[in-house]
Formats: C-alpha cells, structure tokens, sequence
C-alpha cells in the first residue's frame, strides 16, 4: 500500500496542478478512515508550507440528499485555509476549480474553542459568535467525483472554496432547526432546505466535528470558520453563473462564477 505521504503528495499536486486521480481507494483498497485521516494531514501539512494557513473546519455529506448524489453515507470533514476564502467572485482559473458545486450552508463563527469528544449542540451555542449565511464550493481531486468516504476525507472533504454572506446572527434563541434557506441560480428558483436537513440540527453537526477531530488530538478554535454542510442538494457550478442563497430572517450569500 503506499503511504500517506505518497497519497497526500498526489492530491496537493492534483490540487495545484488541477488536474483528478485514480480514486485512493482504487489504488489501495484496504485504506481506512484513519488512513485517510493521515492523507489529508499530510495534504494540509504541503499546503501549509506553501503558504497557507489554517482559519477553519468543515464537515460535510451531512444531509440525504448529498450522500444519495455521491453515494457516501456518513459525514466527513476537513480544513479551511486564507487560500480558499473568497471575497467577491470566484475565479474558477485563479482557484483552480475542477468540477465545481455550489452548497448553501449555515456558517458558525467561534468566539471559544472546543475540544471534543463530550462536546454537546448546548456547548457550541456557547461558543459561537455569530452564524451567517455562507456557501461551500465544493471540488474533488478524484476522477469523476467517484468518491468513497476514504477519498473524500483524504481530499480535504472534497472541499474548494468558500464565500461568506455580510450578515451575521447571535445563535442564542434561534431555532436552528428551523431557518429556512432558499437558493437560485441565474435568477430562477432552484432549491430551498432547512437547518434539521444537517443532522437534525447544525449545531448537532458542528458538536459531532468537535468529537470526531477531537479524537484524533484536532480542536475547533476561537475565530475559526466552521462550515456546518449543506441544507440542499449541491448543484454544479460553472463560469458565468451567479448562485444567491437566503438565509430567511438572517441575511443572504452570493457566489458569482467569472
């Protein structure tokens, strides 16, 4: 089997190259989550030396509908970098995008850390500044996006870029549960989900990422940006598209493609 190594050097140059691979778990089938815990730090380590740096997680394939598209049935998670936050447009050459989707999402912004496992949704209210519109962009190194959960938690959780909406919202009080999200995409209705879509609530979602990491020694941090997962299905993306997605009550996001 190769190792880590190998494969975290594989999908840093498909990243900067922007070019797919052979799915990892073709290439060595006996891969376990650990291991593609191990790729993705040795993934996130290259990147880190070539200049970025850490400013958040994400958890993803968090709802039905986007395990039923990708045929993966658990959640998985990863790393946010400086590099992949966006302000204004996304330049699909610029980020090297491969195959993009768009996914709207209930970002937490912490003001105290956590460090799991034991963490509950009632410990990351506390933690959280604010909450805000936001979406993921998602991408995959892996051909096709034929992706097993060992090749999407290895490439960083099939994750690109992320762009955050201006408004921003005190948790406390809110029925998370509840928000309505409703998304378009060149100016037509496409999608529209709730926050129970993300395991039943998001905060339930960012209270498994704190204990699934925390069980590898990995904490969420105040100031991070944690990506909750989507609350509709994904929907592929392209240059000249401009997706807005509303987070009723709260505020909006949009991701224009140039």
């Amino acid at each position: 089997m190769k190792t880590s190594v190998q494969f975290g050097e594989q999908l840093f140059e498909a990243l900067r190259g922007r070019h797919t691979i052979t799915p990892l778990i073709e290439q060595s089938p006996e891969l376990t989550i650990d291991d593609a815990y191990a790729i993705s730090l040795d993934f996130l380590a290259r990147r880190i030396k070539d200049g970025e740096k850490v400013v958040g997680k994400k958890i993803g394939v968090t709802s039905k509908a986007v395990q039923d598209m990708l045929g993966v049935h658990q959640p998985d998670f990863g790393f946010l970098t400086d590099w992949m936050f966006v302000e204004g447009d996304i330049d699909v050459d610029a980020k090297k995008l491969i195959a993009p989707r768009a996914e709207a999402e209930i970002a937490f912004i912490l003001q105290d850390s956590l460090n799991g496992p034991g963490i509950t949704p009632e410990q990351v209210i506390a933690a959280t500044e604010f909450i805000a519109p936001c979406f993921e962009i998602v991408d995959s190194r892996i051909d096709d996006w034929k992706i097993s959960i060992v090749d999407t938690v290895a490439d960083n959780a099939s994750c690109g870029v992320y762009v955050l909406g201006e408004a921003r919202a005190d948790p406390r009080g809110l029925d998370l549960p509840n928000l309505r999200v409703t998304v378009e995409k060149n100016g037509e209705p496409l999608s529209e989900g709730h926050g129970h879509a993300v395991q039943g609530d998001p905060a339930m979602a960012v209270a498994w990422l704190a204990n699934t990491l925390g069980a590898y020694g990995v904490t969420l941090d105040a100031g991070d940006v944690i990506l909750s997962g989507s609350v509709v299905p994904l929907a592929p993306a392209a240059k000249g598209d401009r997706f807005e997605m509303t987070l009723h009550g709260i505020g909006s996001c949009v991701a224009q493609f140039v």
